[in-house]
C-alpha cells in the first residue's frame, strides 16, 4: 500500500543555486529510495518553476497525480541560509501555491488506502491547505506528524491540534524544548517523550538530536541511538531521510532499536551529501552503519 505525504513542495534557493525541496517531498523521495511506494500531495503554480518541480518528481519515479496546479499563486520558493552547516535557517515566501491545496475525491481515496499519512505543521499555516489537511486526517489510518516548526509559520493551537491527531510524532530537540515549554513540562528527553506519548495518546514519539543521534519512546520504553561521525556537507533533508527510514522500519515490523539505528545512519548519510535528496539506497545506509560500527 502507498504512503501519502502532504504539504509543501518548493525550491530551496542556496548560494550555489536552487534545488527541489520541502519536507513532504523529501520524505517521499527517500521512501522511494528505500523501496516503498510514496505519493506527494501538494500544489505548484502554472509556471516554469512548477514545471521543473514536476519533472524532478517524475525523474525520481514518483507519481505527480496528486500534485495540483494553479493559475493564481506561484510555485513555492524558500531562501536557505547554510552559513552554519549544522543549523540551516529558512526564509519562506508566502502565500504560494502549496498554501492552496484543494480537497477532492482523489486525495480522499489515496489517504484512505495509504498505509501511512505523513504531514507537518508548515502546510497548516494558511487556511485553504489547513482545512484540506484537517479533512484528510479524519480519513487516515496511521498519521505521522513531522513537526517541522518554521517561525513564524505556526501557532501553539494548530500544533497542539496536529499532535492530538497523530499516531507517530517526530521532532528535533529544539522543537521538543519549545513544545514542552508550552506545557511547563521538563524537556529532559525521557520525561518529555513519555509525557507526549501519554498526553496525546501516541504510538511512538521520536526526537532527533543532530550529531548526537536520536531517542525513541515506543511501547512504554525509551530507545537511544548515537549519531554517526560523517563529514557534513549540509543538513538539508537529513531529518526527512531519518523519518523515511524510521517509517520503513515501523511498517516492516522491525525491532525499535534496529529501525532507530538505521534511521540515524540514513540521516547521517544525507548530511554527508550535498542537497536534500541524494540518490542513496538501503545498501548505502547499511554500508555506512557497518563502517561506523568497526
Amino acid at each position: 500500500m502507498p504512503i501519502a505525504c502532504f504539504g509543501e513542495m518548493l525550491w530551496d534557493v542556496l548560494p550555489t543555486g536552487k534545488q527541489p525541496g520541502g519536507a513532504p517531498l523529501n520524505v517521499a523521495v527517500h521512501l522511494h529510495n528505500f523501496g516503498l511506494e510514496a505519493h506527494i500531495i501538494s500544489r505548484v503554480g502554472h509556471d516554469d518553476l512548477g514545471a521543473e518541480l514536476l519533472a524532478f518528481v517524475e525523474s525520481k519515479h514518483i507519481s505527480t497525480r496528486y500534485v495540483q496546479q494553479g493559475e493564481t499563486h506561484l510555485t513555492g520558493v524558500v531562501k536557505a541560509n547554510v552559513s552554519n552547516s549544522m543549523e540551516v535557517t529558512y526564509q519562506i515566501v508566502k502565500p504560494v501555491a502549496w498554501d492552496y491545496i484543494q480537497y477532492n475525491a482523489a486525495l480522499s481515496e489515496l489517504v484512505q488506502q495509504a498505509d501511512a499519512f505523513v504531514y507537518g505543521s508548515l502546510a497548516a499555516r494558511h487556511a485553504p491547505s489547513r482545512e484540506t489537511l484537517y479533512r484528510l486526517l479524519q480519513q487516515a489510518s496511521l498519521k505521522v506528524f513531522d513537526v517541522n516548526l518554521r517561525p513564524p509559520h505556526y501557532s501553539r493551537d494548530v500544533v497542539s491540534y496536529l499532535l492530538n491527531q497523530a499516531d507517530i510524532v517526530k521532532l528535533n530537540h529544539h522543537e521538543l524544548e519549545e513544545i514542552m515549554g508550552w506545557f511547563s513540562v521538563s524537556s529532559d528527553e525521557a520525561t518529555a517523550l513519555r509525557w507526549l506519548a501519554e498526553r496525546f495518546q501516541l504510538q511512538a514519539v521520536c526526537v532527533t538530536k543532530g550529531a548526537d543521534g536520536a531517542a525513541l519512546w515506543v511501547d512504554r520504553q525509551l530507545y537511544s541511538s548515537p549519531g554517526l561521525v560523517v563529514q557534513v556537507q549540509d543538513t538539508i533533508g537529513s531529518g526527512d531521510a531519518f523519518l523515511a527510514a524510521l517509517l520503513r522500519g515501523w511498517l516492516a515490523g522491525q525491532a525499535p532499536a534496529d529501525y532507530l539505528a538505521f534511521a540515524c545512519a540514513a540521516g547521517s548519510l544525507v548530511a554527508s551529501c550535498q542537497g536534500a535528496t541524494p540518490p542513496i539506497s538501503e545498501a548505502d545506509v547499511l554500508a555506512l552503519a557497518a563502517t561506523s560500527a568497526t
